[in-house]
């Protein structure tokens, strides 16, 4: 039996808005739907159960993104995971109101188990692993034989795993953990993303062998409405 952690120290501040969880209705909302369901469309022949989103640099929304995405499928019943695997600049225990004293790195490293590691959420069905301490070797953490364990163990205890990276074109985490999970989302955002950036982060991803399921273009300006859809 999984025994969550009930994270009671939470962070007050630098939350970020999760709109599928306060406007389940909203146009944004449906655009995350619509992505999960391009998603399992695109998984009719195999089940993905782990899915790492990135972009290209930072600051396109790739951790909004994965969050959002998070949210609706765990509204679809599915007992997901969200995890932090950006052990450089992490920013989901922000997102989900938690403390960031342990996590994936914790987990890695053996000092506590996946289950202990794991807290729970506002949301129904929705477990968020902070990324934990950062440490010195993140490109060596990602590419051990206890993230190899740790797959394992998190695709036997929820039905979607869904990881939220560094940006392709800064480090190489990325590129490591494309080639561990089932398929990979690039987040690029209109009118700051360049062409040949897009280019690259796709060479990239191809050369680790990844299984690209689609982009997402983030901040596109509707010009019948006032509103930002993704």
């Amino acid at each position: 039996m999984l025994a969550l952690n009930k994270n009671k120290n939470k962070l007050s501040n630098n939350r970020r808005t999760i709109i599928t969880m306060l406007d389940s209705k909203s146009p944004i909302s449906e655009q995350y739907r619509t992505i999960r369901t391009n998603i399992q469309y695109s998984s009719v022949d195999h089940e993905f159960t782990s899915i790492m989103v990135t972009s290209t640099g930072p600051g396109e929304g790739k951790s909004t993104t994965v969050a959002n995405l998070a949210v609706v499928f765990a509204q679809q019943g599915k007992r997901v995971l969200l995890v932090d695997a950006d052990l450089r600049k992490p920013t989901v225990h922000y997102t989900f109101n938690q403390t960031n004293t342990f996590g994936l790195t914790s987990v890695l490293t053996k000092q506590l188990t996946l289950e202990k590691a794991v807290s729970d959420t506002e949301g129904k069905n929705l477990y968020v692993l902070t990324s934990g301490p950062i440490p010195p070797n993140p490109a060596e953490l990602l590419s051990s034989r206890a993230m190899d364990q740790f797959f394992q163990e998190a695709q036997e205890l929820f039905d979607v795993i869904l990881f939220d990276t560094p940006p392709l074109l800064a480090v190489t985490d990325a590129q490591i953990l494309a080639n561990k999970c089932d398929g990979t989302i690039l987040v690029v955002s209109s009118g700051k993303t360049e062409k040949e950036q897009v280019i690259k982060a796709k060479e990239l991803l191809e050369s680790a062998q990844s299984k690209l399921l689609g982009v997402v273009l983030n901040n596109k300006k509707m010009k019948e409405s006032n509103y930002y859809y993704y």
